[in-house]
């Protein structure tokens, strides 16, 4: 019998994890009948009652895991560490906060047993915020210009992985993984089945201004060149109109500087500018310097605190041994 692998990553979803959980047991009991499943949950260090509750839900039934995390290792690294420790024939990523549609799932499986090893879930639209849905989709439109990998646009990770590409993964060893990268640029067959994101059942996203731009910016240090070739470009355009203005100004000076009426105006105006542009681009080459030295040190993933219904799994090794 197939085992499908639930894993869902969790960061204060109290009001959420319970009815999350009998969603999915009553889908996958009801429409993936013929299938054995596991649900892994994976909290990054929730400051509510998440963790109570999995407790809760763990003990109880034995299909569910969870993993414990010793703290926020951030909104990436920690989905990534949940899919690798999946032991099912494929692994589909849900959100706790219900904006994943769980009817989804029984779509997918249907298509991974057509043969495809990935198939993502496309938002074709949301009911949350119009205008952060607007920006998304020009960012989206943005990173695929600028990318040499064909990114997919309003692919937020929900979806299904073979176990062939979870194995991939495992294998990967990237200490700052980006999953809707790497799903576009190893280049497995994919199905991609569109979806309406709903709003949120309760609580608040954890989402602000500066995890959005870290998501941003991890996707264009890690699949774009564009910003090093443009801050390049641009400074080549700076060294040559600096050189023609202080040209112009030098023909001025030897010829009749008293009496040009702009005095130093326009060359602070072209300081100022110039000077602005490279504090960019200096910005811009440091997100990229971050970004190599994060794999460079090659930290580990996650460092887990807790482990639940891990027991089997864990004994078997001790038995290999």
């Amino acid at each position: 019998m197939k085992k499908i692998s639930i894993m869902v990553p969790t960061y204060n979803e109290e009001e959420n994890v319970e009815p999350l959980y009998e969603a999915l047991v009553e889908t996958l009991t009801r429409d993936c009948a013929k299938y054995d499943y596991e649900i892994l949950f994976i909290d990054n260090k929730s400051k509510d009652r998440t963790r109570e509750k999995l407790r809760k839900i763990c003990r109880r039934d034995p299909k569910v895991r969870a993993i414990f995390n010793a703290k926020n290792f951030g909104q990436f690294n920690s989905p990534f560490y949940g899919i690798i420790h999946t032991t099912g024939d494929c692994c589909i990523c849900v959100c706790a906060d219900f904006q994943d549609p769980i009817d989804m799932i029984p779509k997918f499986v249907a298509e991974w047993e057509k043969g495809y090893k990935i198939v993502c879930g496309i938002k074709t639209t949301s009911e949350e915020n119009k205008g952060i849905y607007f920006l998304r989709s020009c960012y989206y439109k943005l990173i695929r210009k600028m990318s040499s990998v064909e990114m997919i646009e309003h692919f937020t990770g929900f979806g299904l992985y073979d176990k062939a590409f979870v194995k991939v993964l495992r294998d990967l060893k990237d200490p700052t993984p980006f999953i809707r990268g790497i799903v576009a640029e190893l280049g497995f067959e994919r199905r991609e089945l569109e979806y309406t994101q709903a709003k949120r059942r309760a609580g608040k996203t954890s989402n602000n201004f500066f995890t959005l731009f870290d998501a941003a910016m991890l996707s264009v240090t890690s699949y774009t060149k564009v910003g090093l070739r443009f801050a390049t470009i641009m400074g080549m355009i700076s060294i040559i109109v600096s050189f023609a203005v202080a040209l112009v100004y030098l023909i001025l000076k030897l010829t009749n500087w008293d009496n040009f009426p702009a005095g130093m105006t326009p060359m602070l105006l072209m300081v100022l500018m110039l000077s602005s542009v490279q504090i960019f681009f200096i910005g811009l080459i440091g997100e990229y310097i971050i970004s190599m030295n994060q794999r460079i040190m090659n930290r580990p993933l996650v460092v887990e605190e807790e482990r639940l219904n891990f027991e089997e799994e864990e004994a078997g090794k001790e038995e290999q041994a």
